[in-house]
């Protein structure tokens, strides 16, 4: 999180409290993004039923999605001069999303996965009125295309789920 050390000579037009907050928030949508990515990739390895075929495919795009959504989020947090959170204890803390106990049935997966994609888009949206103050328009622009992804992705996984 920003509270460790900041690089000081960051001079990119954001004074350094926005930058912090802005960093704080961004590492709060990378611990949530992660630990969608988790989830994702657990479920990839353990679904089961009639419609394995379907869903192992599909959340493995939505994993690989993930996994390299998790490196632009952690490398605008750099490039505001912060250090980006690494490590499962720091994303425990950090992450608005559960983890899932156990091998839970498909539909269950499913609904456990609309519940994650719509929680990140609700932090990545918590982050905008900061963002939005300072005129962050690269941190703008991330939040927006990583808020579509998942407001897409959890109107699919929903589409899975009615009769």
């Amino acid at each position: 999180m920003s509270s460790k050390a900041t690089v000081k000579n960051v001079n990119i037009g954001i004074d350094e409290a926005s930058r912090s907050k802005i960093a704080d928030g961004l590492s709060r949508l990378l611990a949530d993004t992660y630990t969608l990515y988790l989830k994702t990739h657990n479920f990839h390895w353990n679904v089961t039923g009639p419609m394995f075929q379907t869903l192992h495919l599909m959340f493995e795009t939505q994993y690989t999605e993930l996994a390299l959504a998790v490196d632009l989020i952690a490398e605008r947090i750099r490039a505001l001069g912060y250090p980006a959170p690494g490590t499962y204890s720091e994303y425990a803390k950090l992450s608005s999303i559960p983890e899932t106990p156990g091998v839970p049935k498909a539909t269950e997966m499913i609904s456990l996965l609309v519940e994650g994609q719509e929680a990140v888009v609700r932090t990545a949206r918590s982050i905008f009125p900061v963002v939005e103050d300072v005129n962050d328009e690269p941190t703008a622009d991330l939040l927006t295309q990583r808020m579509q992804v998942h407001e897409k992705t959890a109107w699919m996984l929903r589409s899975l789920l009615e009769e």
